[in-house]
C-alpha cells in the first residue's frame, strides 16, 4: 500500500514510518522539519505541496498536530490553522487524488471535562458514546477535525477512521504535584490502569485501522491500554484505588521494592473494547505486563518506544517541567 504519513519527524510519525516500511509498504513522510524518516519537507498549509505529496497515494495517516503542550506557547489561531484548516486541506486533497482511506490521529483529551467527575462521584467510564466537553483549544480543534472526517465520509465516500489515543508520550508528567510525589516510572505504570498506552500499540492500532477502513467507512475509537476494571469498580476506584487494583493484580511486592505507591484515586477509565472488536486490535502492553517488566529490572514498555526516545514538543527546554502549562 502507498501511504502518506504527516508529521513523520515527530514521535508517532517516525514510529509509523519505521513500522510501515518494515512491513514493505511504500511510505512517503512529510513534515515541516527534516529527518531520516521525512521524504518531503513542507507545510500542510501549502496546498500545492500537499497535492504533490498526495499524488499516487492509496491512504493517509494524519498524525501531525499541535498538541496539548503547545496550548501555553501557541495562539488559538495557530491551533485552528494547524489542527482544523490543515486537516481540511488533507481531506480535500485525498478526495481529489483518489486516496481511499484516511486515518486521523486524535486524542482522548477531546473528552475534556467529561473525564473529571465532581467530588464524591464515581470514576467516569469513558467509551465512544461519551459526549466530548473540550476544556481548551486543543480539544476543541481535534473534535472539529474529527467532524470534518465524518463530513468527508458522508459527502465524498472517503473512508475515515478516527483514533482517540490516550497519553503515550515519554516525557515526565506535566503536573508538578505528580512529579513531586511519584517517580516517573511509577506514575506511568499507574496510568496503564486507566489512561496510558504504549507507542507500539498506538502504531499497531493505526495499521489495523488502515486495514479495516474500507469496510467500516467511518468510526471513532479509543486507543488505550486494556483496563482490568468493570463498571462495578467505578465508585471504589474513586475512593480507594489501591484496594480496587488488588482485586485484579498484585502489585505491592514490586512497588515496595522500588518505594512506589498507587494513586489514591482514579477518576476515569478509558474503555478500548470497540477498537479491539471493530479493528481487530490487540494491544500488547497493559498494567500487568509493564509491572512484570519493572519487577525484572527492565525498562517498561516497548522496544519501539525506547528506539524513538524523547523528542520533546518545543525547540527549547523549560525549567519548571517538560513544557509550560496553561
Amino acid at each position: 500500500m502507498r501511504i502518506l504519513v504527516t508529521g513523520s519527524t515527530g514521535y508517532l510519525g517516525e514510529a509509523l514510518v519505521r513500522t510501515l516500511r518494515a512491513a514493505n509498504h511504500d511510505v512517503r513522510g512529510i513534515d515541516i522539519l527534516p529527518s531520516a524518516h521525512t521524504d518531503r519537507v513542507g507545510s500542510v498549509s501549502d496546498r500545492a505541496f500537499v497535492m504533490a505529496a498526495m499524488a499516487g497515494m492509496d491512504a493517509v495517516i494524519h498524525s501531525a498536530t499541535l498538541h496539548k503542550p503547545h496550548v501555553a506557547t501557541h495562539t488559538k489561531q495557530d491551533f485552528i490553522d494547524t489542527n482544523v484548516t490543515d486537516t481540511l486541506t488533507l481531506l480535500e486533497c485525498a478526495a481529489e487524488c483518489g486516496a481511499n482511506r484516511f486515518i486521523f490521529t486524535s486524542t482522548t483529551s477531546a473528552f475534556g471535562a467529561a473525564l473529571s467527575p465532581e467530588d464524591g462521584m464515581p470514576a467516569a467510564w469513558i467509551t465512544e458514546e461519551v459526549r466530548p466537553i473540550p476544556k481548551n483549544i486543543y480539544g476543541t480543534t481535534k473534535t472539529a477535525a474529527e467532524d470534518l472526517c465524518a463530513l468527508f465520509h458522508r459527502k465524498h465516500g472517503l473512508s475515515c477512521l478516527v483514533l482517540r489515543t490516550a497519553r503515550f508520550f515519554p516525557e515526565e508528567d506535566d503536573n508538578k504535584d505528580v512529579r513531586a510525589v511519584y517517580d516517573d516510572t511509577n506514575a506511568k505504570i499507574n496510568e496503564f490502569l486507566f489512561r496510558r498506552v504504549d507507542l507500539e500499540d498506538v502504531v499497531s492500532a493505526h495499521l489495523c485501522a488502515l486495514d479495516k477502513a474500507p469496510a467500516l467507512g467511518f468510526g471513532r475509537y479509543i486507543i488505550s491500554a486494556t483496563s482490568p476494571f468493570t463498571r462495578e469498580d467505578l465508585a471504589d476506584l474513586r475512593r480507594d484505588a489501591a484496594n480496587t487494583v488488588r482485586r485484579y493484580v498484585g502489585f505491592d511486592a514490586c512497588f515496595d521494592k522500588f518505594g512506589w505507591s498507587m494513586f489514591p484515586s482514579i477518576d476515569r477509565v478509558y474503555v478500548n473494547e470497540r477498537a479491539r472488536s471493530a479493528l481487530g486490535w490487540r494491544p500488547r502492553f497493559d498494567f500487568h505486563r509493564v509491572l512484570e517488566q519493572a519487577d525484572r529490572g527492565e525498562p517498561i514498555g516497548s522496544g519501539l518506544a525506547r528506539l524513538i526516545g524523547k523528542k520533546g514538543y518545543h525547540p527549547v527546554a523549560f525549567e519548571d517541567g517538560p513544557y509550560p502549562v496553561e
